[in-house]
């Protein structure tokens, strides 16, 4: 892996006996794995692991602002009419308790980056959530309609909380930053 972009360290626990993860930190890939493993099985692990970052780095490339912005356009023209205005819609890296965001006022939509590694589907479920905030800028009865015009709605939601993104109560969200 001479050829990587990342350096990879690992993290060897006695206390892991099964689960193995990696994370990306700068450009560093923490690959976490239980300490018995064999030289030969922790090397493929990680191999695989590091697989998987780099899939996802490069899904992300690929659906980078300007597609975002596309995909956008489109689900506003199939689901509002065209009737919404927004300026920018891009993947961001700091949202980690959350899958998207929509400041109404300034017309941008954020969404996590974790999302690169969702199904097309559930990825307009979430942008049509946030563009859904351009006209209800709360989680009322008013935004729950309009949301589940996209006939994936249901779907896309048990998919995000079974990855754990989704969150747990549709709450309320602050008027000036809407946040999903």
């Amino acid at each position: 892996m001479s050829d990587l972009p990342w350096s990879i360290h690992i993290l060897r626990s006695p206390r892991r006996t099964r689960t193995v993860g990696a994370r990306l930190v700068g450009q560093t890939v923490e690959v976490r794995v239980p300490a018995g493993l064999s030289p030969d099985r922790e090397r493929e692990l990680v191999d695989s692991l590091v697989a998987r970052l780099q899939a996802r780095a490069s899904r992300a490339e690929r659906l980078r602002d300007e597609e975002l912005m596309r995909r956008a356009q489109m689900l506003n023209r199939r689901y509002f009419d065209g009737k919404l205005r927004f300026l920018s819609v891009r993947f961001v890296a700091n949202q980690h308790t959350r899958f998207g965001s929509c400041t109404p006022d300034i017309g941008a939509i954020r969404l996590s980056d974790r999302l690169t590694v969702v199904p097309d589907w559930v990825l307009d479920y979430v942008l049509v959530h946030e563009l859904a905030h351009l006209v209800q800028s709360n989680h009322s009865p008013e935004f729950w309609k309009l949301v589940h015009h996209y006939p994936r709605a249901e779907r896309a939601i048990g998919y995000l909380m079974a990855l754990g993104l989704e969150e747990e109560s549709q709450g309320s969200a602050e008027a000036s930053d809407s946040e999903s």
